[in-house]
């Protein structure tokens, strides 16, 4: 009979649940996981990285289009939808098994099916009518999140899309209508637009990628217009209305100014809702806000000995917070010395459009509202010798430093690999780096990395390339 007393038992395998479970295994914890589907969650299956694989085909194929700027000549080059989406999966799959792997490597116990808390102390299984009763210390809550649905735009698989329809698309459309412009809106956008669709953006706000430093949303909104997508700002969707084979939009601006469009398909981006149903949670001290659970600085519950992680407990929702979390959680239960809340604004946040769109810290605009007297720097991509090389001119990198203390409190970028460069400026906020630091710092040449080194220098009116 299987062993089901353990020291820690986690629920969701997702990249919050598996590092949780793999670390706690680390540091001498009895440990089980329990995973309803597939083992890597959301983030490698149907998120972060089957989405990077698309993106990675559009790139390529956007590449090939331009290459005789390159001196190179290609004629006649097509995308294949379904080889396209296959090897997607095939990537999601190979990198699922790797988690299986890791997860028997470390001798951590696996469960299949619906995880709950059953009790003080318990926690149940129930797959196929059976049901298993494991006896937890410790349970942590990894069972992340899905897709908002808005009453009356439901998604239906065939014409109105979610995220997951959106990575098996079984036709490339002529005209598609992406409702949200947030990370994983304007991705599918610049996919299909890479592909040949006609791509309309729509966004609530009155901006597009509304978290973003305000400079960087009007670069990408120029970059993508350029592109020819449009872009429609502080606009609802009030109706979809199908017919057989394509989408009639209903558009009401800021204005009340009513219009409408027809696409062949639309997919609905429009945020995310927590996984807080059918865990057991009824009759616990977890506290629940807006499908999200509530959490103190070490990812604990109300209720004690249950804790939560990842997009679970709300944003930003990005599996590498969930992960980090993981580990604070688990050396927190386990008792490692020194173990230090996670800093919120020492996560960078990466959109893999193109141009690629990085973060990390307070916007301009935070940093105003939160008293900061600031010191701003920009360079642009134009300005780089690698940038021009590669044919990637189009571009920015902005620095924000506190006035008094010279503190790198936010850096934002948009252009070629800045989604690889932002951990740069990742690792100088969390030392706490001043613009000394920085400008003492020799960059590489010629690198794309000179241009942040130069947009400090701009802070402080020592730019040399501009």
């Amino acid at each position: 009979m299987a062993e089901t007393n353990f020291d820690l038992v986690v629920i969701g395998t997702g990249p919050g649940g598996y590092v949780a479970a793999i670390r706690g295994a680390q540091l001498g914890l009895k440990t089980a996981v329990i995973e309803r589907e597939h083992f890597g969650g959301i983030c490698l299956n149907w998120g972060c990285i089957p989405t990077k694989a698309l993106l990675r085909t559009a790139e390529v194929y956007r590449n090939i289009q331009h290459a005789e700027s390159y001196g190179i000549k290609v004629e006649k080059a097509s995308v294949d939808l379904e080889a396209t989406v296959k090897r997607s999966r095939q990537v999601a799959a190979q990198l699922s098994g790797g988690i299986s792997g890791l997860l028997k490597k470390n001798k951590i116990a696996v469960f299949e099916g619906q995880g709950k808390i059953a009790g003080s102390g318990k926690v149940s299984v129930e797959k196929d009518g059976s049901k298993t009763v494991l006896s937890a210390k410790h349970t942590i809550l990894a069972t992340g999140a899905r897709a908002r649905n808005l009453p009356g735009l439901e998604p239906d698989s065939k014409l109105i899309w979610s995220y997951k329809d959106a990575l098996v698309p079984d036709t490339t459309p002529k005209k598609l209508l992406v409702v949200g412009s947030g990370a994983i809106g304007i991705e599918f956008a610049s996919f299909f637009n890479a592909l040949g669709s006609d791509v309309t953006v729509v966004e609530v706000m009155d901006r597009i990628l509304p978290v973003e430093d305000a400079d960087i949303s009007a670069h990408a909104e120029k970059a993508f217009k350029k592109q020819g997508m449009t872009i429609k700002k502080s606009t609802n969707v009030t109706e979809l209305k199908k017919s057989s084979k394509d989408v009639t939009a209903t558009f009401k601006d800021a204005k009340g100014k009513t219009s409408t469009d027809t696409f062949d398909r639309v997919i609905m981006a429009v945020g995310i809702v927590g996984n807080v149903e059918d865990i057991g949670l009824e009759g616990t001290k977890v506290k629940v806000d807006r499908s999200h659970i509530e959490v103190d600085e070490f990812s604990r519950t109300g209720e004690a000995g249950v804790y939560a992680i990842g997009d679970l407990t709300g944003p930003p929702w990005l599996a590498h917070k969930a992960s980090h979390e993981a580990i604070i959680c688990v050396e927190k239960i386990a008792g490692v010395k020194d173990v230090h809340p996670l800093v919120t604004t020492n996560i960078p946040g990466c959109t893999y459009c193109h141009p690629q769109v990085a973060s990390v810290g307070l916007t301009e605009k935070a940093a105003i509202e939160a008293g900061h007297e600031v010191k701003v720097g920009r360079f642009p991509f134009i300005g780089n010798g690698k940038a021009i090389a590669l044919g990637e001119p189009e571009g920015l990198v902005k620095t924000i430093f506190d006035a008094k203390t010279g503190e790198l409190i936010g850096a934002h970028m948009i252009g070629a690999e800045v989604t690889e460069l932002i951990q740069g400026f990742g690792i100088a906020k969390t030392l706490e780096t001043t613009e000394i630091e920085l400008m003492h710092t020799v960059f590489p040449h010629p690198t794309l990395s000179e241009m942040m080194h130069e947009s400090v220098l701009d802070a402080y009116d020592k730019v040399i390339h501009m």
